[in-house]
């Protein structure tokens, strides 16, 4: 063991105590009146703290990491965080000697000269506790059970959490050994808690929890100031007036110093889970050193020792894994194991020990012989007799009982050793020197024998098995591998940082250099695999591989060496080196090999090894035939490649030895008849008519299927093979067959795609047309399985299958009651017909189960679509009278789902305006027949109650005398009749708030109008809100003849400013038509906004005359006053005039209805899209 300094600095004032973070990155000092922060890494101060205001004598850190606490000669305890800020600070009656955390509660035990205080986070007051002395130290146990505290008048106190006092220990010196510090074992190991104890009687000691004592006391010659432990418990550090700072094991045995100082040294720890120390001393020096144990450890073939804890000596069996421990109770500096012998070299002598009996299993060790004496030595040697000790240039050999028998000096300094055998007491040693000698040294002979000599220092060193080739590792890290009688180079490799040859195979040895483990077999090239550490031994199949501190027995198959062997057809040699240890497929490889290579005695020793019977007789039959004089090795190996599978080669040996109704025979007893007759060729035909009666009788009488369609694939006939695979069901022999085939083989492939069909197996039908490309035959395939995502996958790449795969899937759909569904897809396909009809019939569905909502939005889809249509000139009239109906049918169905809502469901939340304009809206509309489902009856009702509610009792009057000559229902009969009598009591005449007004004309309109929902003076078509069928103040107006539209919208965007000029309306008419337009002169004075303008304008005539517009006015317009309603071609776009801006209408871009802005952002809140066409109001598009 040694210490290296890391870092060292200097403090202006004594360093009383210290404490590391428990991640080890921070270090906390108590320095003078402040807290020093260094950084472990580097030693940089990162922080000083100030916060006390006399001496700080203690500080401790929390397990956690998230607070650590200091305690001052200033009576007061802070606690800091981790982030270096003071939360809390609480006082004593006297100066604070000690602080420490609860490793697991985080409890604080703080300790003054007369009290000790106990506090934790969660409690707001500190429990203290009196105390009869001084208290000098404090610890708490790993499981945070106990605190024991250690006082001036030499007692120790072991307390509970709650501070009560369970043991007591006192200790033989008294007041005059005080005990100074005290240290509980951190190890989990540990089966009891073990306190250390160090006193000014200048004693180290250790107790259990229970107070009893552990071994005796050790004295330690100087006053300690402080003890710790190393994080798991193995070491122990000491540190006081001696100026040092000692290391101890875990049980008190000294090892050694780990850096003296110029005083005394006041405080040392170890930082977290590593070998590093600091240390604080008296003058304020922090010295930060790095602890380096070196490996102390000797192997002798299977048998490894090494030194633990620095006092024990570990031998370990590589081949059983058993493990025996030797306690020295003392520094282990030395060891060298030999067979039956291991020696220990101690500090102040070396011990001999044996085995206790020549089993090669046995780990009994007992000691033999002591040599007291203290020795110097580099390295250690022991053999059967005698120690061999080694420093420098120098080589002295002793007997056990210490007396130097012989001793060689060398030309140079010795680099290795290595005993490698021999008769007990004349055991010759391998020694390679830095100047690149190898000697050869016998234990009872004073002359070293050189063996030779390189340019380069030796640093590893291996004899082969039978003492003739040498291998050696140089300082330049290349292994070279020499003959010993002939001095000769064999060869050399580079990368090598350790060497050893295989004590059961003279030819093979392993280095290891560069993380890679190399093997080599003879001459050949190397064989590498990964590997961490050092080569030291090779047995076999193992090879000892020793990486950090320990050894392990590496398995290694020694495959690559054996093909090595194979081939060059060196079959011997493989079969030694599979002798020791390859797997059963390398030995089922090298028996073929040398079954063909008739080397038939290799061949049964290996298929023995795998238990191959079969062979066995094989070898057992040739073997017989040679014993009768058969000498044809033809012949043989024919046999062999037949047993083989080989068949061809088989039948070509056959053939060539002469023997061709030998290949005949096989085939035939294969049932290989094809094969047969190319083996025949055009020979003779009764053989060619032999061999198919054979076949036909085998056909016949066999009844094995299976047999049957193998036989057909190897003969080619993949189609009766499919045939009878698919006519048993065999699914898994179809898609072997189907993936041997080649994609040109058409007919074959689509035998199997239609077997798979019909086993229900459509992914390897898929796969099968894919790989004949029939695309068509894989839509038909993926909407026949309804496997409807990979149809229109292939639909997407593959357009001109759009049809194959939306028309059924859509009839899909349609059996499936899912029709909107179904809709979208014929529409996606093309279909329009069918898609008309399933809306139609969706329509008349929703209709017949009173779901008028859906109807509308059906309706309004099925005009959508015949606007879509209509964009065929041949379709266009018909398609746009089906719109305006359906469009007309869609506002009917969607104002009737109030009034059903209102008349068949208990309760209502419409608005009584609401449901007044929505029944009078639909009394208007319904002048010519009733849409089914739509009730006049229900109509009138709810028209009759709302009308007297609002006080339009002219008008509930009419709907009342209209419902009198309707089928009333039973459940209304009674409210109809009382309302009929109650309504006469009322006036005969109506509310003039509820009479609407025509925004073009300023005309007030009767609540009931004969000329339906348009204004009864200008004939102008009133435009009523979707929600709430109020009329909307917006005009309708047309563009003058060669305005296109986006020019007409590019003018209102304009929005240039009026002039002052008059505008008056003319009047013209045409064969069809009337037209009212603005005419302008520039001299006029007055508006020339025909909305304005014109308001109090009477018409004359019974036609509707539109509001025409040129370019001046279209300019003169507002674009947030303007709504147009975008139509697709071949319809025109509207245009609509708002005559009241500040009141905000909305219009849905998708269906293009009318809402009062506020209703239509609640009703799209409430259902998240349009309440008319139900688009989404994430939906961008219109």
């Amino acid at each position: 063991m040694r210490a290296v300094l890391t870092w060292r600095d200097k403090a202006e004032q004594c360093i009383y105590d210290l404490a590391f973070k428990p991640d080890g990155t921070q270090l906390i000092l108590a320095a003078g009146n402040r807290l020093l922060v260094y950084d472990t890494s580097d030693g940089t101060l990162l922080q000083p703290l100030k916060g006390h205001k006399d001496t700080v004598y203690c500080v401790a850190y929390a397990k956690d990491g998230k607070r650590f606490a200091s305690g001052s000669a200033d009576k007061s305890i802070i606690i800091w965080t981790s982030k270096l800020e003071g939360i809390l600070k609480y006082t004593h009656n006297d100066s604070i000697q000690c602080v420490s955390y609860n490793p697991v509660t985080h409890q604080l035990a703080s300790c003054s000269s007369s009290d000790f205080g106990l506090w934790s986070p969660e409690q707001k007051s500190v429990s203290k506790h009196k105390s009869s002395s001084k208290i000098t130290c404090c610890s708490w146990t790993n499981d945070g059970q106990y605190l024991a505290l250690g006082m001036a008048n030499g007692i120790i106190s072991i307390r509970n959490k709650n501070g009560e006092e369970k043991v007591k220990i006192e200790r033989p010196g008294g007041s005059l050994s005080p005990i100074w510090s005290i240290c509980w074992n951190p190890s989990r190991e540990e089966h009891n808690d073990i306190l250390a104890v160090a006193d000014w009687g200048q004693k180290l000691s250790f107790y259990q929890l229970s107070g009893k004592q552990i071994g005796k006391d050790r004295p330690l010659n100087f006053d300690p100031c402080c003890i710790s432990y190393f994080t798991k418990g193995e070491y122990i550090l000491v540190g006081g007036s001696d100026k040092q700072v000692s290391l101890f094991t875990k049980d008190g045995v000294r090892l050694g110093t780990v850096g003296e100082q110029n005083s005394w040294v006041w405080t040392c720890r170890v930082k977290p889970d590593s070998n590093y120390v600091v240390v604080g001393c008296q003058d304020g020096t922090i010295s930060f050193y790095q602890l380096i144990f070196s490996t102390v450890h000797g192997l002798y073939k299977d048998r490894y020792a090494y030194r633990d804890s620095m006092t024990d000596v570990i031998v370990q069996h590589l081949i059983t894994e058993q493990k025996v421990r030797i306690k020295c109770r003392e520094l282990v500096k030395k060891i060298a194991i030999y067979k039956n012998r291991l020696a220990i070299q101690l500090p102040e002598k070396i011990l001999i020990y044996e085995l206790y009996s020549e089993d090669s299993t046995d780990m009994h060790y007992r000691v033999k012989e002591k040599i007291v004496k203290k020795f110097e030595c580099n390295l250690l040697v022991v053999c059967a007799d005698h120690i061999i000790l080694c420093q420098e240039k120098r080589l002295q050999c002793l007997s056990f009982s210490g007396v130097k028998e012989r001793e060689w000096q060398m030309e140079s300094l010795i680099r290795y050793i290595k005993v490698i055998g021999g008769p007990a007491g004349r055991e010759g040693l391998l020694v390679g020197l830095k100047n690149g000698q190898i000697l050869k040294i016998f234990v009872d002979n004073l002359f070293a024998i050189v063996l030779l000599k390189q340019a380069t220092a030796v640093r590893c060193l291996d004899m082969s098995a039978s003492r003739n080739k040498l291998a050696v590792v140089d300082e330049n890290d290349t292994c070279l591998v020499y003959d010993i009688h002939t001095k000769e180079l064999l060869f050399q490799e580079p990368n090598a940082n350790s060497v050893a040859w295989n004590t059961q195979c003279e030819d093979m040895l392993c280095f290891s250099g560069g993380g890679y483990l190399n093997i080599k077999a003879s001459t050949f090239p190397v064989h590498q695999q990964k590997l961490q550490g050092f080569v030291v031994g090779y047995n076999g199949s193992k090879i000892f591989c020793l990486h950090v501190f320990s050894m392990s027995a590496v398995e290694v198959p020694q495959s690559a060496p054996m093909y090595q062997y194979l081939d060059r057809k060196m079959f011997k040699e493989a079969y030694q080196i599979a002798c020791l240890g390859v797997t059963d497929a390398d030995w089922r490889e090298l028996a073929m090999e040398a079954l063909e290579g008739l080397e038939f005695e290799t061949a049964r020793k290996a298929f023995t090894r795998v238990q191959d019977l079969r062979y066995l007789e094989l070898i057992s039959s040739i073997e017989e035939r040679k014993k009768r004089g058969e000498t044809n090795n033809d012949l043989f190996l024919a046999d062999v490649f037949s047993y083989q599978g080989k068949f061809h080669e088989a039948a070509k040996l056959y053939k060539r030895s002469g023997h061709e109704n030998l290949a005949l025979d096989m085939y035939t007893d294969l049932c290989m008849f094809e094969y047969a007759k190319d083996f025949l060729g055009s020979g003779d035909p009764k053989e060619t008519k032999m061999l198919i009666t054979k076949q036909a009788d085998w056909a016949r009488n066999i009844n094995e299927p299976k047999a049957a369609v193998e036989m057909y694939i190897s003969a080619g006939e993949h189609a009766k093979a499919i045939e009878i695979s698919g006519s048993h069901g065999w699914v898994d022999m179809l898609i072997d067959i189907a993936r041997k085939l080649d994609k040109a083989e058409r007919e074959p492939l689509l035998m199997c795609a239609c077997y798979f069909k019909k086993l229900d197996s459509p992914g390897y039908a898929a796969e099968t047309y894919l790989k004949i490309g029939d695309l068509k035959s894989l839509v038909q395939l993926y909407v026949d399985t309804k496997r409807w995502d990979e149809a229109f996958a292939l639909g997407e790449k593959h357009p001109e299958f759009k049809d194959d795969v939306y028309v059924p899937y859509a009839q899909w759909l349609a059996e499936n009651d899912r029709f909107e569904e179904a809709q979208k897809a014929f529409h996606k396909a093309g279909r329009q017909g069918e898609a008309v009809r399933v809306l139609e019939q969706l329509t008349h569905n929703a209709v017949v189960e009173s779901r008028f909502n859906d109807a509308a939005y059906y309706y309004w889809m099925l005009s959508m679509q015949c606007l879509d249509m209509a964009q065929d000139p041949a379709q266009k009239d018909a398609m746009l009278d089906k719109f305006h109906h359906f469009q007309h049918l869609a506002e009917l169905y969607h104002g009737y789902q109030t009034i059903h809502r209102y008349t068949e469901e208990p309760f209502s939340f419409d608005l009584p305006e609401t449901l007044f304009n929505i029944s009078k809206f639909l009394l208007h509309s319904l002048t010519k027949a009733t849409p089914l489902g739509i009730s006049k009856v229900n109509t009138l009702f709810t028209l009759a109650k709302q009308s007297k509610a609002l006080g339009a009792y002219k008008l509930a009057r009419h709907a009342y005398d209209k419902l009198r000559g309707l089928q009333i229902p039973a459940r209304i009969q009674k409210s109809i009749e009382l309302g009929t009598l109650t309504i006469r009591s009322k006036p005969f005449h109506d509310s003039e708030e509820l009479v609407p007004l025509c925004y073009r004309c300023s005309t007030n309109n009767p609540l009931l109008n004969n000329l339906g929902n348009v204004c009864i003076n200008c004939r102008q078509p009133f435009i009523f809100s979707a929600s709430s069928y109020e009329v909307l103040h917006l005009v309708e107006f047309y563009l003058e003849e060669g305005i296109t539209d986006e020019e007409a919208v590019a003018l209102i965007d304009l929005e240039a400013p009026r002039h002052k000029r008059e505008g008056k309306w003319r009047e013209t008419s045409s064969n069809n038509s009337q037209t009212l337009k603005l005419d302008e002169t520039m001299d006029s004075i007055g508006e020339d906004d025909p909305f304005t303008a014109k308001l109090s304008f009477e018409q004359g005539s019974s036609e509707f005359v539109p509001v025409v517009v040129n370019r001046s006015v279209l300019r003169s317009m507002s674009r947030r006053d303007v709504l147009i309603k975008r139509w697709p071609p071949p319809l025109q776009w509207q245009y609509f005039r708002s005559l009241l801006p500040d009141a905000s209408i909305t219009m849905c871009p998708s269906c293009f209805q009318m809402f009062h802005s506020e209703d239509y952002e609640l009703l799209v809140l409430q259902h998240a899209c349009c309440p008319y066409c139900r688009r989404r109001i994430d939906d961008t598009g219109p």
